[in-house]
Formats: structure tokens, sequence, C-alpha cells
């Protein structure tokens, strides 16, 4: 799964998710892309599991970017603690997304089965997507 080698601060406030993205909105590398339509917090697990279910249907044919990565920490305390005693450990890694967001790309598949692969792929993420075309290519 994807995460950090290596950060400044092992631990991150919790900051903010509203407003659009104002980078990564446009299908730069592939034909085909899935774009957010709500925000979230997409942990590594989700991703991972998105880019299984695009890799098994286009059977590794064609090209997947991945143009998110979770760089945020989120921690969390032990079951049954009491309150206090600081902020809990690092459990796991999110990437924030938000609406407008480019986050798979691929491209070397016929229009079928990339809109198959990425309909697939919007079912492991906990948000609304939509697919869409780099200009010039039909959809």
């Amino acid at each position: 799964m994807l995460a950090p080698k290596k950060v400044r601060h092992r631990k991150m406030m919790k900051g903010r998710r509203n407003g659009l993205s104002w980078t990564g909105c446009n299908v730069d590398f592939g034909d085909y892309g899935l774009i957010a339509l709500d925000d979230a917090f997409i942990s590594s697990r989700q991703i991972e599991a998105a880019r299984i279910a695009i890799t098994r249907h286009m059977k590794r044919l064609g090209k997947v970017w991945i143009r998110i990565f979770p760089d945020k920490p989120i921690t969390s305390k032990p079951a049954e603690t009491r309150m206090g005693k600081g902020k809990g450990a690092p459990e796991y890694w999110v990437a924030v997304v938000r609406p407008g967001r480019v986050m798979f790309e691929i491209e070397g598949v016929d229009l079928a089965t990339a809109k198959e692969a990425l309909r697939l792929a919007s079912h492991k993420l906990p948000i609304k997507t939509r697919m869409v075309a780099r200009e010039g290519v039909e959809l």
C-alpha cells in the first residue's frame, strides 16, 4: 500500500476539506480519468482496492496512473482508553481529495473496457465519481 517513506512531522492537524480542487483537475497522462465529485479522505487501502479493480478488469493491458497519494497521517487512540494523555498514534494514511480532482487515469484500452474498469473502481471509493476523457478523445 502507498505511504510516505519519510515525513517531517509524524502527526498532522485535521485541516479543512471545503472548496474545489485547484490542482490535478485535468486528464494529463491517459485517455480517460476518474474525477471526484465530493470531498473526502481516501485511505491507502481504498486507493489500492480501486487500482486492483482497474488492472484486473483491463487484464493488465494498457497503463494506469494513480494521481493521488496518501500523505496525511490519521491518528487514533486505543479502544477503552480514558480521555487525555495526548494525541493517539498514527494508524493509517489518507489522501485529501476535493471535488474536481482526477484520481485515476488509464490509456491503451477501448472505451467500453475503460468505462467498466472505472465503474468498478468507483465502487471501491467512498465518494461519488464521474468518468471524463482527455480533450480530443471521444467519451
